[in-house]
C-alpha cells in the first residue's frame, strides 16, 4: 500500500509504523543502520534536519521506498505544502 507523507511528522509516523510492523525497537533499528536510538526517535517525532543518508538507511532497513510524483491539485492545504 502506498501512503503519502507531505511533512516530516507524517514521514516519521510512517517510519514508526513500519518499525513496529517489523517488531523492532528504536534501538534495534538504530543498530541495524549504524545510528543512535535518539536519532530514530527524532525522525519518528517529525523533527526536521535528518541527513538523507540516514533516512535512506532507515527506509532500506524497513523495506520501504520513496516514490516521487506530481501533487494532485486540491489535495493539500497550505500547511501541508510548506
Amino acid at each position: 500500500m502506498i501512503q503519502l507523507a507531505r511533512s516530516p511528522k507524517q514521514l516519521g509516523m510512517l517510519i514508526q509504523n513500519a518499525r513496529r510492523r517489523h517488531n523492532l525497537t528504536q534501538q534495534a533499528l538504530a543498530s541495524l543502520v549504524g545510528t543512535g536510538q535518539k536519532t530514530v526517535s527524532r525522525i519518528e517525532s517529525g523533527h526536521a534536519g535528518t541527513k538523507l543518508e540516514t533516512l535512506f538507511s532507515l527506509l532500506g532497513a524497513l523495506d520501504l521506498d520513496i516514490q516521487i510524483g506530481p501533487r494532485r491539485k486540491g489535495d493539500a492545504d497550505l500547511g501541508e505544502i510548506f
